[in-house]
């Protein structure tokens, strides 16, 4: 079914490239996995039910180590109503509500289609914002399980994990058995190490390249769908400058999922670090969320002196 969030052409090619790139790199992957580790059966085995779990159960793994649980209406009956009101704006199946109990302002939205998505607000988001502010929030997130694009960064991040996983796992066989290998099992356990790195650098970049414009997509299908914009840049504005007096110490596991939240929990803007980071910065959003402002003809829009 085809949801009223404005389609983004530029998004889906984005995916699309992002898709066809990292399948020649997982053909190459598996390749180099075969050539070196000998056993066909093993690699397929492996990749296959580490891609059978992510994709199908990316869902409950993101909420377990988020923190979140499914909330009913009779609990969070304004977060339901919320979500209700934007579903049939947007004429789209309505997606599971949960809470994450994390004082760090957040959302995020996981699931591998839109009728089996979850759409989860931290604790720490809902007592700050305003309701035009949540309003904003869960629309851009709402946007991300329409756009399909949560699916396609979960798909897209498997082949990345697996090859951190064979890295660690490489690295320490190495540390741990080395002295036990003879030279033929060294030079295939580096091998294995230099290909899976290779293969986790080139998919680290792809990823964040198609993760920073999909964040400016969702802002943009959010801000169209509900018509202001200024109180999604308002609630930008909010939740990044209380994100960045959080200590970085208590930051660090949720950083993890940067890719996943609507902002990014680090403590300062990124400077040359933007080029590998998850998200544009909160200047270019607010950009964006200005021209649109101006298109839609609003007046308000969060003065520069507030903007964290």
């Amino acid at each position: 079914m085809q949801s009223r969030f404005r389609s983004d052409r530029r998004l889906t090619v984005r995916m699309t490239v992002t898709m066809f790139l990292l399948g020649l790199l997982y053909v190459a992957f598996i390749a180099a996995l075969l050539v070196l580790l000998k056993s066909w059966l093993l690699v397929v085995v492996l990749m296959g039910a580490m891609f059978v779990a992510q994709f199908w159960f990316s869902d409950r793994i993101a909420m377990f180590a988020m923190h979140g649980r499914v909330v009913e209406r009779e609990e969070y009956p304004e977060l339901h109503a919320v979500v209700d009101r934007l579903c049939a704006m947007a004429d789209m199946p309505k997606p599971t509500v949960a809470v994450s109990e994390m004082d760090m302002p957040n959302a995020f939205a996981t699931g591998r289609n839109p009728d089996h998505a979850v759409v989860c607000v931290t604790t720490g988001l809902l007592r700050r914002l305003e309701p035009g502010e949540l309003e904003g929030v869960l629309a851009h997130e709402l946007s991300h399980v329409a756009h399909k694009d949560v699916a396609v960064i979960t798909i897209a991040s498997f082949l990345g994990v697996v090859a951190g996983l064979l890295v660690r796992f490489a690295f320490y066989s190495q540390i741990f058995g080395g002295g036990r290998r003879d030279q033929n099992t060294a030079v295939v356990f580096a091998g294995v190490m230099g290909v899976s790195a290779a293969v986790y650098a080139i998919s680290f970049l792809l990823i964040r390249a198609l993760s920073r414009y999909r964040e400016l997509a969702a802002d943009r299908a959010a801000a169209q769908l509900t018509g202001r914009p200024s109180a999604l840049a308002s609630a930008l504005t909010k939740v990044t400058g209380d994100i960045a007096r959080i200590p970085t110490k208590d930051l660090r596991t949720a950083q993890a999922f940067n890719a996943f939240y609507f902002t990014p929990a680090t403590g300062k803007e990124p400077g040359i670090e933007r080029f590998f980071s998850t998200h544009p910065t909160l200047q270019q959003r607010l950009d964006q969320l200005g021209r649109i402002s101006a298109e839609l003809g609003e007046t308000t829009v969060p003065p520069e002196a507030d903007r964290a």
